[in-house]
């Protein structure tokens, strides 16, 4: 349930296609659902911009399958993050089109294929194991009506595999950089460009890393001026606030 959404029921009324008692009932769950487990957020396009996301870990299979199907009765596209194939199978079962992305662990279901984004996102991995945590950010971007570029595998163990796609992180609006063990490549790739950098601590690496414990301090008391921080792991939020900065004038 989107601003569009509704000038089009009231349209409808107003056109007489569409009774005002139906044009209520399709309202009645403003600004929530009650699952009785969970009050699912069908008002959250309306009021912020963006679809609803569901956060997956921790849900059983038929919570996740209940909520995804009571948000794939509005339009719109829906994300569910930290999803499992459990968790995907349930939902394939009320929802046939849900599509699921395994390396992001997302089950996603697109129907909006608009571009909101005024310019390009480039997700950007140290190296292969941050991957999984760059794909979550990918999938968020893109569902948010960006488009996306991946750069993969370009840590600062060989930076000039960084520096050969220096022409892409030029032309970013936004750049999302997923880096573990010291993270130190947001830093690097904050001296290269002007666009805004968000930076995501993974939870690679060996003992000292402590699960991304220091990349995330590293990330934070970096001289690059156009860094900023989310959580560990949490390529999602980084993909939220990269489509928010990318909608901007």
């Amino acid at each position: 349930m989107n601003a569009e959404s509704i000038r089009k029921l009231f349209r409808q009324v107003q056109q007489g296609r569409l009774s005002p008692d139906d044009a209520v009932q399709r309202l009645r769950h403003l600004p929530f659902e009650d699952l009785g487990f969970a009050k699912v957020d069908h008002h959250r396009a309306l009021r912020m911009g963006m679809p609803e996301v569901v956060f997956g870990q921790g849900k059983t299979p038929a919570q996740l399958a209940q909520v995804f199907s009571r948000l794939a009765h509005h339009e719109g596209n829906i994300l569910a993050t930290r999803a499992s194939e459990d968790q995907f199978a349930a939902v394939r079962k009320k929802v046939r089109k849900a599509q699921y992305r395994k390396l992001a662990r997302a089950i996603v279901l697109k129907r909006d294929s608009k571009k909101y984004g005024k310019g390009t996102i480039v997700v950007v991995s140290a190296g292969t194991s941050d991957i999984p945590v760059a794909e979550e950010a990918v999938v968020t971007a893109e569902l948010m009506g960006n488009d996306v570029e991946r750069l993969f595998d370009v840590g600062v163990a060989g930076i000039h595999r960084l520096l050969a796609h220096r022409e892409i992180l030029t032309k970013a609006r936004v750049v999302i950089v997923c880096a573990g063990m010291e993270g130190a490549l947001p830093s690097v790739v904050g001296g290269l460009v002007g666009a805004p950098v968000i930076a995501v601590p993974t939870s690679i690496g060996y003992g000292a890393a402590f699960k991304g414990v220091a990349a995330l301090l590293g990330m934070m008391n970096s001289c690059a001026s156009n860094v900023s921080v989310v959580n560990i792991d949490n390529g999602f939020g980084a993909g939220y606030v990269a489509s928010l900065i990318n909608r901007l004038p």
